[in-house]
């Protein structure tokens, strides 16, 4: 038995192994506050992707131990899967918005990560392994598998599953979201963003913008953070990102302006040999803006812009900068009530000041996501 004097030392001594001998119990507690959905271990890897159960998951990091991490959701499948260099190395059974409270579709970037995050709208409810890729909150993170859509919007995955997923990602990640079943392919460096040709390295001539030729370069208005470009035909307009904040913008040109581009992003992968970045490229089948005879997997090479602005972009290319592909418009003048766009820093026609946001609603940072309804 151990003693303490009556004084106001003992009596401190006494809450604290009091406390100290609380915490196994508090511990203990909290861990079963948050439940654990899923398997809690992959199912061997020659498993049929379709043959998985609800929780399951196959997880093989192993196989592209580095490079760029790319997640693609499909709502139809009800899976997830993860990308790092354009390999899969993992994909689960997910759960996605429940009818009235939909999932997004189109390309969006996670906006941060909250490994012990509970929700302020749903009475505090766990959700773990949170990835937010919206402003209004709509995320990946740990949660119910019944099978079929269940949540209020967001990606339900197995809690083993996202702990990995929450290890290999940053802010800044790519996440496709799409109505169909789609995957990344290899593609060629994009020849609107290379000053020189991409198979010989020879100087192509200036492409014949005139008076409509425009660009404006501010690197330093953010000079470190994950690169992010966004290419709209609607607006004839590409913008340039870093950490969220518009660095720079320029005019381009289209061919064939009255066939969609559709939706696509692309992914610099890492290790080239060439010279020329390696991309990966994701494209949104069925989606609305899109012809209906499916997406243009060469979209890319249709668009055309100042050389003067893509010697100043090229040497920034480097692996995990994505490039959007959209023919939604993405100027603060034209975004309309069907599309949450990045907000640039400057509005189209302005060469400083504060920035201004006359789209769906202002939101607090330059950069929040791209969701296409």
């Amino acid at each position: 038995m151990i003693g303490f004097q009556n004084d106001s030392n003992g009596r401190f001594k006494m809450r604290l192994v009091n406390l100290l001998a609380a915490l196994p119990l508090m511990a203990a507690l909290d861990c079963a506050a948050t439940p654990f959905w899923g398997a809690k271990h992959s199912v061997p890897a020659d498993t049929p992707i379709e043959a998985l159960q609800p929780g399951e998951f196959i997880w093989e990091g192993q196989l592209e131990p580095q490079g760029p991490v790319v997640v693609v959701v499909s709502l139809p499948e009800q899976m997830a899967y993860v990308y790092r260099n354009g390999v899969r190395i993992g994909v689960a059974t997910a759960s996605t918005g429940k009818p009235g409270h939909g999932t997004p579709t189109g390309v969006f970037t996670i906006l941060n990560k909250d490994k012990d995050h509970h929700s302020k709208t749903y009475g505090n409810a766990p959700m773990p392994y949170s990835e937010r890729l919206t402003v209004d909150g709509v995320a990946l993170h740990a949660g119910g598998l019944p099978g079929y859509p269940s949540s209020h919007g967001c990606v339900h995955l197995p809690s083993a599953f996202a702990r990995l997923l929450f290890g290999i990602t940053h802010r800044g990640t790519t996440v496709v979201i799409a109505g169909e079943s789609t995957a990344p392919r290899s593609v060629v460096h994009p020849p609107v963003l290379t000053p020189v040709d991409a198979a010989t390295g020879a100087p192509e001539s200036d492409n014949a913008l005139g008076l409509f030729e425009d660009f404006r370069w501010e690197p330093e208005a953010s000079p470190e953070g994950p690169l992010t470009l966004v290419a709209s035909a609607a607006d004839r307009r590409l913008i340039v990102l870093r950490d969220g904040v518009e660095i720079g913008r320029a005019r381009i040109e289209v061919d064939n302006v009255n066939v969609p581009l559709g939706t696509h992003a692309y992914t610099v992968l890492a290790g080239s040999s060439s010279g020329h970045p390696r991309w990966s490229a994701v494209g949104l089948p069925g989606h609305a803006a899109e012809s209906q005879d499916g997406h243009d997997e060469n979209a890319v090479e249709r668009l055309h812009m100042p050389k003067d602005m893509s010697r100043r972009l090229y040497p920034l290319l480097e692996p995990g900068t994505t490039l959007l592909l959209t023919d939604a418009p993405v100027l603060e003048h034209s975004t309309g009530p069907s599309l949450a766009v990045m907000r640039s820093g400057l509005p189209e026609g302005q060469t400083g000041g504060a920035a201004v946001h006359t789209g769906i609603r202002r939101v607090p940072a330059p950069i929040e996501s791209v969701r296409i309804n």
